[in-house]
This record gives C-alpha cells, sequence and structure tokens, in this order.
C-alpha cells in the first residue's frame, strides 16, 4: 500500500468512495433513527454535501490536505485533515475505506500519515470524530 497526496483526477474516485462509504449509514441507519422529515431537512442532499465537502477539502495553502491510500492500483482509501498552527490544533475531517479494505489496517495508516504531517505542521492536539454512537461508524465495522 502507498499513501500519496490527492491529485485532480482522484476527486471522482474519492467520491464514489465517500457514497459508498457513508450511505449506507444515512440511509439505514440514521433516516430510520430520525425520520424522513427530520433526515430531509438535516441530511437530505447528502450526496452534493459530500461533493461540496470534497471541492474544498484539499486547499495546502489553507493547511487543508487530502491523502490518498492505494494498493495494487486501486484507491482503497482516503484522509482529509486541517490544521490550525497557530492554535497546535489538527483535525481528521474525513476518513473513508473501501468496504474490501476494511479491518486491514487501511483507515489506521492514513491517520497516523496525517498525524505525522499534522505534527510536523505544528498540531498538538488531533480531534477525530466519530459519530453519536457509541461506535459512530457501528454499520461500518464489526464492532457492532
Amino acid at each position: 500500500m502507498i499513501i500519496r497526496t490527492f491529485g485532480e483526477p482522484d476527486r471522482a474516485r474519492l467520491l464514489d468512495l465517500t457514497i459508498a462509504t457513508f450511505g449506507p449509514y444515512l440511509e439505514d441507519g440514521f433516516r430510520p433513527l430520525v425520520g424522513d422529515v427530520v433526515f430531509e431537512a438535516v441530511r437530505g442532499d447528502w450526496r452534493e454535501d459530500y461533493r461540496s465537502l470534497l471541492a474544498g477539502l484539499h486547499d495546502p495553502a489553507r493547511n487543508s490536505f487530502v491523502v490518498v491510500a492505494e494498493a495494487d492500483g486501486q484507491t482503497v482509501g482516503y484522509a482529509g485533515y486541517s490544521v490550525e498552527p497557530e492554535r497546535g490544533y489538527g483535525r481528521i475531517e474525513i476518513l473513508a475505506v473501501a468496504s474490501g479494505a476494511r479491518r486491514s489496517g487501511v483507515g489506521s495508516a492514513l491517520c497516523e500519515h496525517a498525524f505525522a504531517q499534522m505534527r510536523e505542521l505544528g498540531a498538538r492536539m488531533v480531534e477525530i470524530g466519530t459519530g453519536g454512537r457509541a461506535c459512530g461508524n457501528a454499520p461500518l465495522c464489526a464492532c457492532g
């Protein structure tokens, strides 16, 4: 596996990966939990929300970066992260791993790569969110 910096040709594949990763949670987990009315008001256009997020996620001039994991020439995951050096603060904005590559260390490798880069840019603390459940990714992993 290699981890490399995002390039514009990655955009469509990362959007597909994002939708495949988070769609089941949103449609099969969150929508039934909150109901259609609330879901539509809060996350109704979630695909477009992710498209917008990805459009501005890699902006090195603003200390915002995306790294891509590849194995056998295929994209198997990515992480988006940002740093506020003046505050010593970093944040993993998004982490997505292809279903066939989960539980194989891809997510951990992406996070470790991002953590190292954030430390180099002055982060002393990093935030990463996983949702509001005991395991926010329960529909996506073997933990829940």
